[in-house]
């Protein structure tokens, strides 16, 4: 009884002054969320990363290979992608503006409308790009101090919870959760828990406005409005599929066991036998039919092979790790609102896009390049073992 009275008077010195109704909350977690996709979007369509799309992106092998050549059509994927991302945050700022008291937040959903359809900011949002860059900063900090309340807090809860299961704490104890408490009161205040509708949504609204208006600047408006049905993926593709995540894992696999051949046993072979999709097997059968028998004993074969797998992953590898990042990112599993995106990857970098047939044609090379290559180190390690015995 006792210790609950305590946990009960920590709760209320954390709480003593009540915050207003205005006040974020608990939703500064989300809010701090938000902000790193707002930061995420600006980088995406800084100049650093508009080039490297169109120098690097676009005409990378792996895109041209199995997803298209047609340097138009991947520049409106890439615009989908960004409108798509674009639209999803304005509506969470929608969300947000109903609960303000300035009428002019409360309409944002309008003016948002009419911002993409006429380029009119009746309340003169959009900023600079220094003025935007000084608003980053600021958002910046404001994550920082709230992934740092999100943590403290839990670290409270989990003390809370270990003195409620002994049922006893000392003085000592008391003093560290009371300090606790401290810290947790005094992030409230720094981070965006303190901080009212009506300032944030002001932050959030005046941010994706000004993206909105480079993204006219970068693409123009015919891009914005003409893209919405690009992000779905042809039938052939492996998007369509659902099936890019596994390829994605199965080409890290493989480019794993092609590194290091000598290291696979009979056990690993059969595993990933087993988790081939059964058009890999179907048109594995049938390359490796008549050829099994035959003994993997030539060193300049071995060495061609090698060089062919090298070439295939120098252009599938990065797609198979681009899709597993693009997933990672977006992961509901792994929110940490601290955190922004270490990569600008867009889903024409990934294999969602790729064309399914072309995609199992090179996989079932790499499968027979390996299956070459682990017969080879295996007639190879027999020999030396063989000689060795003989000198013995």
């Amino acid at each position: 009884m006792a210790l609950e009275t305590w946990l009960i008077k920590v709760k209320r010195t954390i709480s003593k002054h009540p915050n207003h109704k205005s006040n974020v909350g608990i939703l500064s977690f989300e809010i701090a969320s938000l902000m790193t996709k707002l930061l995420h979007l600006w980088n995406s369509l800084s100049d650093k990363a508009i080039i490297r799309l169109r120098n690097e992106s676009i005409p990378f092998e792996g895109v041209t290979k199995l997803v298209s050549n047609n340097e138009l059509f991947l520049l409106k994927l890439a615009c989908a992608e960004l409108v798509e991302n674009i639209k999803l945050v304005a509506k969470s700022i929608s969300r947000l503006s109903s609960r303000c008291q300035d009428a002019k937040l409360r309409c944002f959903d309008q003016c948002f409308d009419s911002f993409t359809d006429s380029g009119h900011d009746f309340h003169l949002w959009a900023l600079s790009s220094n003025d935007m860059e000084a608003k980053n900063k600021k958002m910046a900090t404001l994550i920082a101090i709230t992934a740092t309340l999100y943590k403290e807090m839990e670290e409270l809860s989990t003390m809370e919870n270990n003195l409620r299961k002994c049922n006893c704490f000392s003085t000592k104890d008391q003093q560290r959760l009371y300090c606790q408490s401290q810290e947790v009161k005094h992030l409230k205040q720094k981070s965006l828990w303190n901080t009212t509708f009506d300032n944030v949504v002001s932050i959030l609204v005046r941010s994706v406005f000004t993206i909105l208006a480079r993204f006219k600047l970068v693409f123009g408006l015919g891009f914005f409005k003409s893209n919405s049905n690009f992000l779905k993926p042809p039938l052939d593709t492996l998007g369509a599929s659902a099936l890019a995540l596994h390829y994605a894992n199965l080409i890290i696999t493989l480019e794993k066991m092609i590194r290091s051949p000598h290291l696979i046993g009979l056990d690993t072979r059969d595993e990933l036998y087993s988790i081939l999709p059964s058009t890999i097997r179907s048109s594995l059968r049938g390359r490796l039919k008549g050829i099994l028998g035959f003994i993997a004993d030539d060193p300049l074969l071995a060495v061609e092979w090698r060089s062919a797998m090298g070439k295939i992953l120098s252009w599938l590898s990065p797609l198979a790790h681009n899709m597993i990042k693009w997933q990672n990112e977006r992961s509901f599993e792994h929110w940490d609102f601290n955190l922004l995106p270490k990569t600008n990857v867009l889903l024409l970098e990934t294999l969602f896009f790729a064309n399914k047939e072309k995609a199992e044609a090179a996989i079932t090379e790499l499968l027979v390049g390996l299956n070459y290559i682990w017969r080879f180190e295996r007639e190879m390690t027999a020999r030396a073992l063989f000689e060795c015995s003989k000198i013995v």
